[in-house]
């Protein structure tokens, strides 16, 4: 059953102060509990050891920390680490530590569910239950970080925006858990670290470069053919391929800062000469980058990775064409937590 009362991590650090002075103490007292709730993460009032028994109490009276809890962690034979994370509602999202040999990597999750109906993606099928809180997706971050310095014995060094759901379709508490997560009194990462991957949302995009954000870019993109993307993310239908164009001008006329493009090839479908000529026209709108990404099968067998020569053809045209192009290899594949995998079995309430 969810309390009644407030969660203490949706005030302001001025209006934490202005608790302390309405019930009679210090206003100081407001940054100390700031400080808990965002630079220490504290889980709970008891943890915040510089306050009075009194104090605590009071605040225990008025607030609840709503905190994730880290209900299931799996560890692959790689290194990669997968969350299964329980919110204080019960509903559990999936988040991701993936290692290299010179920096760690949280994808964090930013929906209950999904909004969209991509065809290749787990997480599409479960549809979108909520929107996660600021704090919810900074407890992804700080909980990976925590486990980044316990197996890696380094911070964590960038995040990722590719876990369940899409974090344009929850965009002002992603911009909130953004500004937390780089703020010096949070966890102090600088947003050059952080990129945040849309399925292609053409007025978000618009707005993200009007609010100036200072993060990178990746558009799941999978396909530069109206056909073939409609195909494979039904709502391209409403978001078609000229509106994402725009958008993504727009975004570079604004912020002068490349877009990366995150593709699967997959066998039969976008794996022909066609197709890799569409993406090498797109990529020459605005400048970009392509990553293109391994993938990994969700059961029903309607999606095949494509084959090494299709992905060899697609590199070479690329890079005959002066465009960056990296193919990465999955993760955590073992456990369930590579690209387009999340989709936790316990997704409800235990």
């Amino acid at each position: 059953m969810t309390s009644k009362k407030r969660d203490i991590r949706a005030l302001t650090k001025e209006q934490l102060r202005t608790f302390f002075t309405e019930n009679g103490d210090k206003s100081f007292r407001g940054n100390q509990v700031y400080e808990w709730l965002w630079s220490k993460s504290a889980h709970s009032f008891d943890a915040m050891t510089n306050l009075s028994l009194q104090t605590r109490e009071m605040l225990e009276t008025h607030f609840v920390i709503n905190h994730i809890k880290v209900d299931d962690m799996q560890r692959s034979t790689d290194g990669t680490v997968k969350n299964a994370v329980k919110l204080h509602d019960g509903l559990v999202v999936e988040s991701v530590l993936i290692p290299t040999d010179t920096r760690t990597t949280a994808c964090v999750s930013s929906q209950v569910g999904c909004s969209l109906d991509c065809k290749f993606c787990a997480t599409a099928r479960l549809k979108r239950m909520r929107n996660l809180n600021p704090d919810e997706i900074y407890d992804q971050v700080a909980a990976i970080n925590q486990e980044s310095l316990l197996y890696y014995n380094h911070k964590l060094s960038n995040i990722v925006f590719m876990g369940m759901g899409e974090p344009l379709m929850n965009y002002k508490n992603v911009l909130a858990s953004i500004e937390k997560i780089t703020s010096p009194e949070g966890l102090g990462m600088s947003p050059k670290r952080i990129t945040v991957s849309t399925s292609g949302v053409p007025k978000m995009i618009k707005k993200l470069a009007d609010d100036a954000v200072k993060f990178n870019l990746a558009v799941s993109l999978h396909s530069a053919i109206d056909e073939v993307r409609t195909q494979i993310m039904p709502f391209n239908v409403n978001f078609p391929l000229s509106d994402l164009r725009e958008s993504l001008e727009y975004w570079y006329a604004k912020t002068n800062r490349a877009v990366t493009y995150e593709y699967v090839v997959w066998q039969g479908i976008n794996d022909t000469k066609e197709a890799i000529r569409a993406l090498v026209k797109f990529c020459k709108y605005i400048p970009s980058k392509v990553n293109i990404i391994e993938y990994n099968p969700i059961d029903d067998g309607a999606f095949q990775q494509a084959s090494k020569k299709a992905i060899s053809d697609y590199v070479s045209v690329l890079e005959m064409n002066d465009i960056t192009v990296n193919v990465r290899r999955s993760r955590g594949k073992d456990i369930d937590a590579a690209c387009g995998q999340l989709a936790n079995k316990e997704i409800s309430t235990k």
